[in-house]
């Protein structure tokens, strides 16, 4: 049936069938020609060369162009590699495999680089964390430190402004240690000549002069005398754990002077700070039935409380904010004019036999040393703490002090507290921390509560639509299709 041709031309019922379906190629007597070819490509074996007079016989027979020609079923096979694939479909694949590579490797790389992103954040909070919890350590320790060692100094020396003097001319030292600091981590280093006139601005635009010396000094330095001097006081009446919790009442005296002197805003947990330390204070002198050394005790370490306030107000009133340079300055002003104009108050107090504490053999010194040194790093921290982290951690450094003195209080000297000082300290510690609030917190707080309630909904939100989603996944599991009306 083959060998027959039909009455138009066609040879074979194959002919006819691709004519009819319109193969792109067509043309008479394509089938015969094209079982030669098959037969011809057959005789080639694997891994050998076909011959060369069989590739011009399809050239010749084929009338398509070079580009559909490629495509066409007797090419593909002379273009198959031994093994019986395709090289050109093996270059696709190879260039598909190398773009496929390529976006994964820079998939691979941007996700490395984020994850390096995200690690570099979490070591620096991490670290942040730690240094602010240092300082927060350096502080509390650093204060209850001096506390306890101006106890131990008492058992055996009791001169307490000979102390406080003796302490307060190391002040002198602190802007050396500051300049120290300057040339060892600053870039351009000045001369030591030209840092102190820098510093010296927090004086007034002419620097410091002998007019301004004794000026802006003279109160400063009397103030903080007082307060240091009416702490030690304190120390030899009450216990260190009692004294440190009424030097907390500073934060609610400073607010009180900064609402009257200042004409700071008013806020409402400030007053209801201000009055729980009052009333911690009255607890506390109520302790002992008001009378002897307690009521004593707690007066001065009120008065200590007041003149640190007081002190702090005026010198935002005069002075304004100080960098840690001018804080620095100032602080070592103040030594110097105490071991100028007030040593001979030491000398008149040893004369009148007020302190006296001959011979020197017999004076402590290494107890002086530790108290002053100690006292020194607490000045130093405060200055430092507040220029490179938040000054609320300081103030919460002081307060931490407290339950550090009633733990040195109860393991050491095995002090007993009794109810009434426990809940006075407690009630000044709690008014204490009501004063870190910031000004805007009942806005803040606001702010973090409608912030949680619009999570809460957007939460719920998600989670109906997943639910929704789950169930039209489920219905359609078990046969059942949901159409939506138009």
């Amino acid at each position: 049936m083959d060998g027959k041709a039909a009455p138009n031309g066609v040879a074979t019922i194959e002919d006819r069938i691709l004519r009819i379906t319109g193969y792109y190629g067509y043309y008479p007597g394509y089938s015969s020609q094209k079982s030669a070819s098959r037969s011809s490509v057959i005789q080639c074996k694997p891994g050998g060369n076909c011959p060369s007079r069989h590739r011009g016989m399809t050239r010749q027979l084929s009338p398509l162009s070079v580009a559909e020609d490629s495509a066409a079923p007797i090419l593909e096979l002379q273009n198959r590699s031994p093994s019986g694939i395709c090289r050109h479909s093996r270059v696709e694949r190879q260039s598909r495999s190398g773009e496929e590579g390529t976006q994964t490797h820079t998939e691979s790389s941007s996700q490395e680089a984020e994850g390096q992103t995200r690690c570099q954040s979490c070591t620096s909070t991490f670290l942040k964390l730690i240094w602010r919890f240092l300082i927060i350590l350096s502080v509390s320790s650093s204060w209850v430190g001096t506390t306890q060692f101006v106890k131990i100094t008492f058992e055996t020396f009791d001169c307490p402004f000979f102390m406080t003097w003796f302490s307060t001319n190391w002040n002198i030292m602190i802007f050396p240690i500051y300049y120290s600091g300057h040339l060892a981590t600053a870039q351009e280093k000045q001369s030591p000549i030209k840092k102190f006139r820098e510093c010296s601005r927090i004086f007034g635009e002419d620097g410091l002069t002998l007019k301004l010396f004794l000026k802006r000094t003279a109160p400063f330095s009397i103030l903080w005398t007082l307060t240091n001097y009416l702490y030690l006081l304190a120390l030899k009446k009450l216990t260190a754990t009692d004294v440190s919790a009424l030097f907390c009442c500073n934060k609610a005296f400073v607010f009180l002077l900064s609402w009257i002197v200042l004409k700071d805003r008013f806020m409402g947990a400030r007053i209801v700070a201000a009055i729980m330390a009052i009333t911690g204070i009255v607890m506390m002198a109520y302790a002992d039935g008001f009378q002897g050394d307690s009521i004593i005790g707690v007066a001065y370490a009120v008065g200590s409380a007041s003149t640190s306030a007081l002190y702090k107000v005026l010198f935002k009133m005069f002075l304004g904010s100080a960098n840690f340079g001018e804080a620095a300055h100032f602080v070592s002003t103040l030594g110097f004019f105490n071991f100028i104009f007030i040593s001979v108050t030491p000398i008149i107090l040893y004369f009148t036999k007020v302190e006296y504490w001959y011979p020197f053999s017999a004076v402590p010194w290494g107890y002086l040393c530790g108290v002053a040194g100690l006292w020194l790093a607490f000045n130093i921290l405060v200055n430092v703490g507040v220029v490179l982290t938040y000054p609320i951690l300081i103030s919460i450094g002081t307060v931490l002090s407290v339950p550090g003195n009633a733990a040195v209080d109860l393991v050491k000297h095995k002090m007993i507290f009794s109810v009434v000082r426990l809940g006075a300290t407690i009630i000044i510690c709690i008014g204490f921390l009501l004063m870190l609030l910031p000004e805007e917190w009942d806005e803040i707080t606001l702010r973090f509560i409608n912030s949680l309630k619009e999570k809460k909904s957007e939460d719920h939100a998600d989670e109906i639509t997943e639910s929704s989603v789950h169930t039209r996944s489920r219905s359609r599991a078990n046969g059942t299709v949901s159409i939506p009306l138009a």
